[in-house]
């Protein structure tokens, strides 16, 4: 008799495995926040907040039941005196991770990051940084006295608000998962912007893939960064010229044990792998999962 593969794995039609899954383990990060855009009066933005980090094992699955999978996009960065975008929420089943808030921009009149699953930094005169979601990530840092920005939440802890003046504030930080048999960092802040131009002051740094705050090196000033994809993580937050750096996209990683049947189908295209005796889905983008 022939054997069909599916991603691998012998497809359940033949497969002489346990049988379908009842229960998964899952990581749900929804997308990062972007960082503050600039302003007029080159104060330093926020960074953006971190995507909520939802992670649990013991997930009860229906077999037969296409289970949607939605891979939340970053939060753009803010441009001219606007604040940054919030990431996109992601979703596995009923889990629902809240997109990460954006860094707040001086020139918006708003100094307050935006709220999230883990919240935007604050900025100069001291705006609170956004509120993270309970269970999912932390507040961005308060905006300092001094024209700087601060950075935003993460789902490991709050963003840091800048001791200095002129610095800007570091990323809160992130979570460490083995989910997919590997040490991964996800869900950092994004680092807050310094304030002002042509002077040699500090970058917020953004934390596991956060992008950096806006600095200077005396003679230029180097440009905030955005998150790496898939993370989870802010942007970094802006001062003059340039708009603040993007969000990560989120990601959804889904396993069970490798001697249970694989999955009837999928779409969305996930990675399958196999290490430490599970098989492992990840989704870079939406789709579903059949068990």
């Amino acid at each position: 008799m022939s054997q069909t593969l599916l991603g691998g794995f012998l497809s359940a039609t033949f497969n002489p495995l346990s049988g379908a899954p009842t229960t998964v383990e899952y990581l749900v990060v929804a997308g990062g926040g972007g960082g503050g855009g600039y302003n007029s009066a080159n104060f330093g933005t926020g960074g953006g907040g971190a995507g909520g980090l939802l992670t649990a094992a013991g997930f009860a699955v229906a077999p037969g039941t296409a289970l949607t999978v939605t891979v939340g996009a970053g939060g753009a960065g803010g441009g001219n005196n606007t604040a940054g975008s919030s990431g996109a929420n992601s979703v596995f089943s009923s889990i629902t991770s809240t997109g990460g808030g954006g860094g707040a921009n001086y020139g918006s009149g708003t100094y307050a990051g935006v709220a999230g699953g883990s919240g935007g930094g604050g900025t100069y005169p001291n705006g609170a940084g956004g509120a993270g979601t309970s269970g999912q990530g932390f507040a961005g840092g308060q905006g300092p006295g001094g024209g700087s920005g601060s950075g935003g939440g993460g789902s490991g802890s709050v963003g840091l608000t800048t001791s200095s003046t002129n610095g800007g504030g570091g990323g809160g930080a992130g979570t460490c998962s083995s989910i997919t048999g590997q040490r991964v960092f996800y869900a950092g802040g994004g680092g807050g912007a310094m304030y002002g131009t042509g002077a040699a002051f500090a970058q917020g740094l953004g934390v596991a893939g956060g992008g950096d705050g806006m600095y200077g090196t005396g003679s230029v000033n180097i440009s905030p960064t955005s998150a790496v994809a898939n993370t989870g993580s802010g942007g970094g937050g802006s001062s003059n010229t340039v708009g603040g750096g993007n969000g990560g996209s989120g990601i959804v990683i889904i396993r069970y044990p490798a001697t249970q049947s694989a999955p009837t189908a999928t779409t969305g295209s996930p990675q399958i792998n196999y290490s430490d005796n599970y098989q492992i889905y990840t989704f870079t983008s939406s789709g579903t999962i059949t068990f």
